[in-house]
């Protein structure tokens, strides 16, 4: 079929009562922008709003087509074009002379491009369901015309050649606009094929039937007809076959592929649909493979859209035939797509698998099931429900025939008991044993009957097998008591496991309904079978455990409602006799809880439970204080049996205290003295000394929950804070206990109790509580630290609790690495709370770097807290962390050190990653920055020179490291902390060029760098000692001639260093960096004001940049001052003098940057630290030329030595660069430290 746009000769033929075009079209088309334009818009108003029923707008169209045609395609165009979002208008000129790329190309140039925006992409409410409105005025304006109008071949070439030629714009609007259009005209189409292939088929049967009857019978004018009207609608089949095939070739051919994800999930949801609808025609590999192919598509949507269009074809078990070869050749693709990163799409393909398992059982093999059976262990619920289909179809689909008539089957006889087999098998051949409630959640939704049919199971576990049945192995038993106890608790609980959980979801009245309905039918069962079970299985502690939580989720007015008082009473008796029996703590902790679950006053077993509880725990009390007697008694000779006993009943009554408040019997009185003694003689087991002090501490804690009721008497208050005060002193003689475990254990209970008699309990209205604060000593608080240093911050291989030879095992590492983690939150946890003081997190902030992969994120997390309680108090601490190790490193290599050293580079990499930490906030942290400078200032000069007269400070290389905290200060601090800094300095160090005092030229230069953008960062390295010569490549003339300035409005006052100090940090605001640019303008130089008279002055003919003016007006006044001295002359002529020994101090010093750089970078690649907070390197971004460095030469100081730094290995190009991003801390926001670890 031949598409021709828009032709004026060619009209084909006309359509039923349509009027030949006269002057009355013409004048309607020259009239076209005042007359149709309000039509025009009508239309597309209409479709937007979509109000009106769309029939009777297609019908009006039609009428008005069949009025004059030319006139409602021009409608039917600019409809096409307005949903685009195109404001142009096409007029009846362009209509009728225009071709259709030029007509395109005219709407391209009018297309509004301030927005990105068009009708399909919209936000808001009125064009929400525009799309549905879109697509719908298309399908029935097919409808509507497919009897007479879309064989006119004139409408139909019309807006296919249209859609076509727009589909291929290179607007993303009219391509997506017209796809839309293309595809959804192409499925009304198929419909309309479909009608024209049922009607012929039954005009052939008719046909058929006719020309079979007798010839007396048949009549041949019907025959006639039939052929007449068979011909017809092979025509009009012919004609519909060659539309489709010009949309599909011209349109989605192309689009299927195209560079936006909506319009190839458009192309493949629509032919999807073409192959459900019409699949003699579209059902082949011709058309298949475009689904195939795409399910590789990069884009989770359009993976999507392949899937769902499968699976309507999957689920038509007669399309399977057709199938057969797509299946085999995709059916890998589609196996691996249940791993998609796209969760929905993970789903979708399991479904799809799950439908091709229904249709044949032969197409996946067993690999490709294991590969779906796994993925019902998933976190994600929606996947895993779609695996527990799966996994139920395949295995739980083939049930065992009932007889009509026959009685329904219950126990071990019924047809879910193989199923459960099945389960039970699968869970332990799955190897995941501990994630019984992932598999139960997974089939809860397909298999609710199966899962609730604890009647067979406890037929299974207490019934004797039937003859010829294979019975449970002891394994299998305890896997079926687990998956029991999971189906239980998701029945009375109504809610996913752990992880799993899609938040709160409200239950419906069916749900609600159904939940206290199982819960009554799983109370009636287990009520009955629960102490026959404990019977069967009380030896054996994984079963008895599982057991025992049985009754946490019974109803318990059952037992008195259905009569059932005798079988509590039995329950009764066996939980007894299982804490007689056991010493498995976990087992006595589930007794325990199930005490406290029957043990409820708002039923009435609540007496009879309770007389059982106090019954039981009189005898245990008793016994211990019995034994504990004897124990003690015995002194140094104590026997192995009786300390076995005081154990075991030690742990049943720690356990039990756990749960239940046993005040009534006096424990911390045997306990403390259990305690003490093994203080005394030294040889007290370590278990029963670790179960004492968890026991007195469950003493402690339930006296306090009693006191904080407000009922208690004052006696009662003296005594709990004489205990609580005797027992901490009990658990810091236990510190330094030659046991490991005892020693962890009390230092656990310290951090505990330390906590919750801090300051912080009179808080919430209870301040009654006063008398119980208890802030620990300077000792205490030593002790603490101690060990945390000595048992937290050790290497791996050095932990001693990994005993039995069990060194290599990976469980047991991760497992000791789990307990020293614990160990460090609950000492951090004091030093946010303010129960120690912040200082001690020193040592705790100064192995951030070494221990980074173990406690990382719990010393940054503390860090975090620190600062939001105390700024100055945390830089303080952060900088006392630097001068400790600092101070080690000393102690270690002397003070002649290597500044290269792998240990001073490891310092100063640990300062970048505290400046990191500060943010991007210099107002916030100003403060803060300001304080931990003065600290590091007082710390460089505070010991002298072992030298002599003359030499560094011992601790002057400690400036290196402060540097890395200079740029985030504040300009007006910069000029304070360099102020404070010359107070420190003697006239000889400010002349001084040996390497031993490059550190304090490096930091007088990190201060005085970057004087006019606050942003601009000190690299790690010795970068900074040659930011006189970078800052020339990095800055413009404005920036150094802002420097400058900067340094002459230094005013030189007699007062204290502490005067001083002050003064910088009242500083009121930071003014406004100046924009960073390369093309800026030097202007005439100027020299030094007379009136300036610094620490160090120059001749008044000694060149300086002129200052910014916007800086010059700025500027305070400055204060005269007398004539220049006699050492300042002497000053400029030393000056003069060394400029030649500075030049030859360049290349040595570049030479020793390079080498200390790269050894860094080895450092910090070979510790594996994450880089997440790593700073931008920045260079050569300000200056446009190498010939600058002349003019910037001239300005240059005497006192500020220069050294070019080689080019950095991750250079930037220039257009990517930021100002804001000179920072290093841009890379590393505050909201990265927001690790939960409390």
């Amino acid at each position: 079929m031949s598409l021709v746009f828009f032709q004026g000769g060619k009209k084909g033929k006309k359509a039923a009562g349509e009027k030949s075009k006269g002057a009355k079209g013409t004048g309607r088309l020259n009239g076209h922008h005042q007359e149709n334009g309000m039509e025009n818009m009508m239309l597309f108003e209409v479709v937007k709003l979509g109000r009106s029923a769309m029939q009777s707008v297609v019908d009006d169209w039609i009428e008005s087509y069949k009025h004059d045609r030319d006139v409602a395609l021009l409608d039917l165009i600019n409809f096409f074009i307005q949903c685009s979002g195109c404001k142009g208008v096409v007029t009846g000129e362009m209509f009728r002379n225009m071709q259709n790329s030029e007509i395109i190309r005219r709407m391209t140039e009018e297309f509004d491009e301030d927005s990105g925006d068009y009708p399909l992409t919209i936000a808001g409410p009125l064009w929400k369901k525009f799309k549905s409105s879109f697509c719908e005025f298309i399908s029935v304006l097919v409808r509507q015309c497919q009897y007479s109008i879309i064989y006119d071949e004139y409408m139909m070439d019309t807006v296919i050649s249209l859609l076509t030629g727009l589909s291929d714009s290179q607007v993303r609007a009219f391509r997506h606009t017209s796809t839309l259009a293309a595809m959804k005209l192409m499925t009304a189409l198929v419909n309309v094929a479909l009608n024209l292939s049922i009607n012929m088929d039954n005009t052939q049967r008719q046909y058929e039937a006719e020309r079979n009857k007798m010839v007396a019978k048949r009549a041949n004018d019907r025959l006639e007809l039939l052929l007449q009207k068979r011909k017809e609608l092979q025509e009009n089949q012919d004609e519909i076959e060659n539309m489709m095939n010009a949309i599909f070739k011209g349109v989605f051919v192309h689009r299927y592929r195209d560079s936006i994800a909506e319009i190839r999930a458009i192309c493949i949801e629509e032919i999807g649909v073409w192959m459900k609808l019409y699949s003699d025609a579209f059902l082949n590999d011709s058309y298949l493979k475009y689904v195939g192919w795409t399910m590789h598509d990069k884009q989770g949507e359009v993976r999507l859209k392949c899937l769902t269009a499968l699976q309507g074809l999957y689920y038509n078990r007669e399309l399977n035939a057709r199938l057969e070869l797509f299946t085999s050749r995709f059916k890998d693709r589609i196996v691996s797509m249940t791993l998609d990163k796209e969760y929905d799409v993970a789903v979708q393909a399991i479904k799809l698998l799950t439908l091709v398992l229904n249709s044949t059982d032969e197409v996946l093999t067993p690999e490709d099931c294991e590969s779906v059976y796994h993925l019902v262990y998933s976190a994600h619920r929606p996947v895993a429900v779609a695996a527990g289909e799966f996994l139920y179809k395949k295995l739980f689909s083939q049930r065992e025939p009932e007889e009509e008539g026959a009685p329904k089957r219950r126990g071990r006889q019924s047809p879910n008991a193989n199923l459960i087999k099945t389960t039970v098998f699968f869970f332990l051949e799955s190897e995941l044993h501990e994630h019984a409630a992932y598999l139960v959640d997974s089939l809860w939704d397909c298999g609710p009957e199966l899962l609730k049919d604890w009647d067979c199971m406890i037929s299974l576990l207490l019934d004797d097998p039937l003859p010829g049945e294979e019975a449970l192995t002891d394994r299998q038993e305890t896997a079926l008591i687990e998956i029991m106890l999971c189906t239980v608790r998701q029945a009375a609980e109504c809610h996913p496991p752990v992880g799993r959980g899609t938040g709160k979801r409200v239950m419906t009245a069916k749900e609600k309904k159904t939940q206290l309905d199982d819960r009554t039918r799983m109370t009636e069962l287990f009520a009955v079978a629960l102490p026959p079970l404990l019977a069967k299985y009380a030896v054996d502690a994984e079963k008895v455990t599982n057991l025992l939580q049985l009754p946490q989720f019974f109803d318990l007015e059952i037992y008195t409602t259905g009569r059932l008082e005798k079988h509590l009473e039995a329950l009764l008796r066996q939980i007894k006799e299982i804490v007689e029996k056991h010493t498995d703590t976990e087992v006595l902790e589930t007794c325990s809880k199930t005490y406290h679950a029957l043990c409820n006053e708002e039923f009435t077993i609540f007496n009879r439970v309770d007389i059982a509880r106090s019954q039981l725990l009189d005898e245990l009390v008793d016994k211990f204080n019995r034994l504990l007697e004897d124990f003690l008694q015995e002194g140094e000779d104590t026997d192995e049996d009786d300390a076995y006993q005081v154990l075991s009943t030690l742990k049943r009554i720690t356990a039990f205290h756990n749960a239940h408040d046993l005040s009534g019997w006096d424990l911390f009185t045997s306990n403390f003295k259990l305690l003490n003694t093994g203080i005394e003689n030294g040889d007290m087991p370590e278990q029963i000394v670790i179960h004492s002090l968890q026991c007195t501490h469950y003493v402690i804690l339930w006296h306090l929950a009693k006191l904080s009721e407000g009922s208690s008497r004052k006696d009662d208050m003296v005594t709990l804070r004489k205990q609580m005060r005797a027992f901490c002193m009990m658990c810091q003689r236990y510190l330094t206990n030659v046991n490991t475990a005892v020693k962890e254990q009390a230092f656990t209970i310290l951090c505990d109790l330390l906590l919750i008699f801090s300051h912080q309990m009179v808080a919430g209205g209870r301040e009654h509580l006063e008398p119980l604060v208890y802030s620990p000593e300077d000792s205490l608080q030593s002790e603490l630290l101690s060990f945390i240093l000595n048992h937290v911050f050790i290497d791996q291989d050095d932990d001693t609790n990994s005993t039995d030879g069990q060194q290599d095992d990976e469980a047991v590492k991760i497992e000791a690495l789990h307990k020293r983690r614990n160990l460090l939150a609950g000492y951090c946890k004091l030093i946010i709370y303010c129960v120690v003081e912040m200082k001690t997190g020193a040592d705790i902030f100064k192995q951030y770097m070494r221990y980074y992969n173990d406690y990382g994120d719990i010393i940054k997390e503390t860090m975090s807290k620190t600062r939001q309680i105390d700024k100055i108090q945390c830089a303080k601490t952060l900088i006392l962390s630097l001068q400790q190790l600092f101070n080690e490193m000393l102690s270690e290599l002397g003070h002649g050190f290597d500044r290269s050293s792998s240990a001073f580079c490891g310092i100063k990499e640990l300062a970048r990653r505290f400046s990191l930490t500060f943010g991007l906030d210099q107002v916030k942290t100003r403060d803060a920055i300001a304080m931990l400078h003065k600290d590091g200032i007082e710390f460089s000069f505070k010991e002298p020179s072992p030298q002599g007269e003359g030499g560094p400070p011992l601790n002057l290389a400690f400036l290196d490291i402060l540097s890395e905290f200079s740029s985030k200060l504040m300009r007006q601090d910069k000029r304070t902390v360099h102020m404070y800094l010359e107070r420190f300095m003697t006239f000889q160090m400010a002349l001084q060029r040996e390497d031993c005092w490059l550190p304090l030229i490096s930091y007088r230069n990190s201060l005085q760098a970057g004087g006019d953008d606050d942003t601009m960062s000190v690299m790690s390295g010795y970068s900074s000692r040659g930011s006189s010569v970078r800052s020339k490549k990095t800055k413009t003339p404005a920036t150094t001639t802002g420097t400058s300035a900067a340094k002459r409005k230094l005013p030189e006052e007699e007062s204290s260093s502490s005067d001083v100090w002050q003064q910088g940090i009242q500083t009121p605001v930071m003014l406004p960096s100046p924009h960073l640019t390369s093309t800026a303008m030097r202007d005439p130089k100027r020299g030094r004001d007379d009136s300036y008279m610094g620490v160090y002055a120059l001749p008044h003919d000694q060149p300086q940049p002129h200052q910014h003016p916007q800086q010059h007006h700025q500027q305070p006044p400055q204060h005269h001052q007398t004539p220049m001295d006699y050492n300042s002359q002497v000053t400029w002529m030393l000056a003069q003098r060394q400029q030649e020994e500075a030049r030859q101090q360049q290349e040595r010093a570049m030479n020793y940057a390079k080498l200390r750089t790269n050894l860094q970078h080895a450092i910090r690649r070979g510790t594996g630290l994450m880089e997440e907070d790593e700073e931008p390197i920045v260079e050569d971004v300000m200056m446009s030329s190498e010939g600058r460095m002349d003019d910037l030469n001239e300005g240059m100081d005497f006192d500020t030595m220069d050294i070019d730094l080689p080019p950095s290995k991750n250079r930037r190009e220039r257009s990517e660069l930021k100002p804001d991003y000179f920072d290093p801390a841009s890379i590393m926001d505050e909201s990265v430290l927001g690790v939960s670890m409390f």
